[in-house]
């Protein structure tokens, strides 16, 4: 099964991208949404989640309260190394068993956004990457998850810079400006990874 790992910064337009991909009949699978569904109560990490952080961290539904764990964790370094030392391990396993149900697909999408910060490259054959830069990307952060610019700092500057990601890169994706001609770009990248996937 040929896979490719999509990354980026927070608010680059992984899901934009990704969402290209989709338009294709790619299959998406999305590391995000696999950690989101490994807190859901019920699952192993909502559980070590909530004994770590006490009832404080759920929300009055009982849910884990997402916007408070945030701020916890890009606020007090060390709480964020306990939360991804427990995690990552987690959405690997289910990111590699998702993968191997897909062997009857050309390729596969796997959207990483810390693909390189988690060391997750072994999962995927080829890596793409969305570049964008960080004043944007603070800017879309700001509207999208309706936080003030100090947070949204913060978060950015807890991951890799553009330029070190575009570096370890096998492919890249410009996507600098509004106008960034985005569907153009997937569809070259689209054809290119069929022939790879083939051979």
């Amino acid at each position: 099964m040929f896979s490719v790992g999509l990354t980026g910064g927070i608010a680059s337009g992984k899901t934009t991208i990704s969402d290209l991909f989709a338009a294709r009949a790619v299959p998406i699978i999305d590391t995000d949404v696999i950690s989101r569904s490994l807190l859901e109560p019920g699952e192993r990490a909502f559980e070590q989640v909530s004994a770590h952080f006490g009832a404080a961290i759920q929300d009055a539904a009982g849910r884990i309260d997402r916007l408070r764990l945030r701020e916890i964790v890009f606020s007090d370094a060390k709480e964020k190394n306990w939360l991804e030392k427990m995690l990552h391990p987690l959405i690997y396993q289910r990111s590699h068993d998702a993968i191997l149900q897909l062997h009857r697909s050309a390729y596969t999408l796997v959207v990483i956004p810390l693909l390189f910060e988690t060391n997750f490259q072994a999962l995927v054959d080829r890596i793409l990457v969305v570049d964008c830069p960080a004043e944007v990307q603070v800017e879309r952060l700001i509207r999208r998850d309706n936080i003030d610019e100090n947070l949204a700092r913060k978060m950015l500057a807890q991951q890799l810079p553009n330029h070190e990601r575009v570096a370890r890169a096998h492919d890249v994706i410009e996507n600098r400006h509004d106008n960034a001609d985005l569907e153009a770009q997937v569809e070259k990248l689209h054809q290119e990874y069929l022939v790879l996937a083939r051979s």
